[in-house]
């Protein structure tokens, strides 16, 4: 019961902050035009500041197990290899795929993960080896996937311009330049760091007012199928494949708290930004971060239940 309680209490402000973003539009505070200069900011500045914050916060260097990073990293990239295959392979809609894709692989894994291992152990414990096993990848794969997907007014997409249109990505941009920071354990001065960290504070907040401000109900039921597959693909299907052979390999407590958030975790509110600034599907995407949030405090509590009853956590 304390874990499903504090898993609602994880999840609940993020609904708060989308029905805040429905009313702010519905009132006239807020119009269309901001929310396009909030997703603009978002995109380019807070969300890269809130990545580079989250990489290298921890300092992963001194405590660094190549192998548990490298399991990490070989899920990651195997999950979206394959889901971006099967996409490919069976979904007809082709403005719905990078949306698709992207929902179903990609975890709220720093923004929500470090609290709740925080909340299980009192410490982070493997959280950032985790983060820099499959943080730097779901967005490194987010911004091939969606540039590759997104509309280009009916041109087939030209690999020279993909590849700069992927150099020049902020979120990229701040993963290839936080890195070395983690790794090293390098860091700026105190107040540069503040300044980082105040910035970054804005990216969650300010996209989750949009998702509100913008969510077209009816829309979203017109869509309610993928959504729905993405997200038990998203809860479910990848945790039961991947959580067993993590046991296998010896993984339990806090490395396998970690890789449940890694695999069971809700979409990220990130994603909606990326779709929207890719010309991708921005409210198939939101529809699956409202669904997957909605059903996470319920899944990831069961997940807890399960691997507390065989011992491993």
């Amino acid at each position: 019961m304390s874990n499903l309680i504090y898993s609602i209490n994880a999840t609940l402000p993020i609904f708060l902050l989308i029905i805040l973003g429905k009313v702010l539009k519905t009132a006239k505070i807020i119009n269309d035009e901001f929310t396009k200069t909030a997703d603009r900011y978002v995109f380019r500045i807070a969300l890269p500041a809130l990545l580079f914050s989250d990489l290298t916060e921890n300092n992963v260097g001194s405590a660094f197990d190549g192998k548990y990073v490298l399991f990490c990293f070989s899920v990651t990239i195997f999950s979206i290899a394959v889901l971006w295959g099967l996409t490919e392979k069976f979904m007809k809609n082709e403005e719905q795929k990078g949306a698709f894709i992207q929902g179903s692989y990609r975890s709220s894994a720093a923004i929500l993960g470090l609290a709740f291992i925080n909340y299980m152990y009192d410490s982070v414990g493997m959280a950032p080896l985790m983060i820099i096993g499959c943080v730097p990848l779901y967005n490194i794969f987010a911004v091939i996937i969606l540039t590759l997907k997104g509309d280009n007014g009916g041109k087939k997409p030209n690999m020279k311009e993909t590849f700069i249109n992927v150099m020049k990505n902020p979120i990229l941009l701040s993963i290839l330049i936080a890195l070395p920071f983690a790794l090293l354990n390098l860091h700026f001065p105190s107040f540069v760091n503040k300044a980082i960290g105040s910035v970054a504070n804005t990216a969650t907040p300010l996209a989750l007012i949009s998702i509100g401000a913008s969510f077209e109900g009816k829309k979203a039921l017109k869509k309610m199928k993928p959504t729905l597959l993405a997200s038990f693909i998203k809860l479910i299907l990848l945790a039961s494949l991947f959580l067993p052979l993590a046991v296998f390999f010896g993984y339990r407590n806090q490395e396998l708290m970690a890789l449940l958030v890694m695999l069971g975790s809700p979409t990220t509110v990130s994603s909606y930004i990326m779709a929207k600034n890719t010309g991708n599907d921005g409210i198939l995407t939101s529809s699956i971060i409202v669904l997957t949030t909605l059903l996470s405090s319920l899944t990831l509590t069961l997940w807890i239940f399960v691997l507390k009853s065989f011992g491993v956590l």
